[in-house]
């Protein structure tokens, strides 16, 4: 594939998802009505002491996922529940937590307030709605329950939580999970409550119906103006939660975000339809990528080939043109040798023959001359 005409092909791609607005919807998981049965929790933090007995409660019916306090991997998890000390730093919800309590003083307040933070439970949750493989799923009873079986751990749940909520567990390598508070989904089936509702010995904690809880909670204002704030938080922020709260003041006090009442699916209902076409044409372009990246590889690999043999005929050459040359000199220095060696001879070869001539006749020596 070439380079321009793969990036033709994305080009189109692109364009076709964003004339295509309705698939996009279609595609996406824009509907989770709560059911007007549906259960949830109502906490009220002017009853609320702070004790910790939810969290304690909460492991103990997880027990099976959360372990207790001594095996905790975070050294302030690993005191006792009746350690409130913890309660001097704020927390939040973890892979070994599904709920934490932590203290708050507001503004001209003589005594602390305490909120216990869990999963709220959206009427309309943000988390399943981003999942895009349904790991999240929002059932009749109202609980949001999380299957670990088909996460593929893209952390979308995360991001998309206004409640930030969900956690995942980072030292797993193996099989890291996304872990959140699933207001003991198991228990309501068969008739019970959620642990930290049982375990809470304030009645901070109220169990039932979320249209009778609303009804609690304006009974409790209505009755007492002077205690709480005149707002149930969760009845309307985005889009409503099975989770409500009391407070004595107003709730962003006590660190919950302020929200609109658009439900999370509603506002990015037409973003997160894209997610399967995104899933469906990333390995095209992964490779495309890739067939581009090994055609760069080859070319690359061919002009290195090339400059190579350019460069070993040129060093050949060379290196003949330089042998060819000292060949001609050695050819040279050995005739200019030879026509040295004969000159000197010739020149010797004179010389004896003018010594001889320059002799005198009488200095000839004849044979047998001067013997006895």
């Amino acid at each position: 594939m070439q380079r321009r005409k793969f990036l033709s092909l994305l080009s189109a791609a692109g364009i076709a998802g964003a004339l295509a607005p309705s698939i996009g919807n279609a595609a996406s998981n824009a509907s989770f009505s709560g059911s007007p049965d549906a259960v949830g929790v109502l906490h009220d933090s002017v009853r609320c002491i702070g004790c910790r007995k939810c969290e304690a409660g909460c492991q103990k019916v997880n027990a099976d996922v959360l372990p207790p306090p001594e095996k905790c991997k975070k050294p302030e998890d690993r005191k006792p529940f009746d350690d409130l000390s913890v309660l001097e730093k704020k927390r939040r919800t973890d892979f070994q937590r599904y709920t934490v309590v932590n203290r708050y003083w507001p503004e001209h307040a003589v005594a602390p307030t305490f909120r216990k933070q869990q999963c709220n439970h959206c009427q309309e949750p943000a988390c399943a709605s981003a999942c895009f493989v349904k790991a999240f799923k929002k059932t009749p009873e109202g609980p949001v329950v999380y299957d670990p079986t088909v996460c593929v751990g893209c952390r979308y749940c995360m991001v998309a939580c206004p409640f930030y909520v969900p956690a995942y567990d980072y030292d797993n390598v193996w099989n890291p999970l996304v872990y959140k508070c699933t207001m003991c989904s198991t228990r309501i089936k068969d008739g019970g409550m959620p642990g930290c509702v049982e375990a809470c010995p304030k009645e901070a904690l109220v169990f039932g119906k979320r249209s009778e809880l609303l009804k609690i909670a304006r009974a409790r204002i209505v009755r007492n103006p002077d205690l709480y704030h005149d707002q149930i938080y969760g009845e309307n922020e985005m889009g409503g939660t099975n989770w409500l709260y009391l407070s004595p003041v107003p709730h962003k006090e006590l660190g919950q975000p302020v929200l609109g009442k658009t439900s999370a699916p509603e506002l990015t209902s037409g973003a997160l339809g894209s997610v399967a076409m995104v899933a469906g044409i990333w390995p095209v372009i992964l490779g495309g990528a890739y067939v581009i990246s090994k055609r760069r590889s080859k070319i690359a690999d061919d002009e290195r080939h090339e400059a190579v043999n350019n460069a070993v005929e040129e060093n050949q050459a060379e290196a003949d043109a330089k042998l060819k040359a000292a060949l001609a000199k050695a050819e040279k220095d050995k005739e200019a040798s030879i026509a040295r060696e004969v000159k000197k001879a010739k020149e010797e070869t004179a010389k004896e023959i003018e010594a001889k001539m320059a002799a005198p006749a009488g200095d000839e020596s004849k044979p047998g001359e001067g013997d006895a």
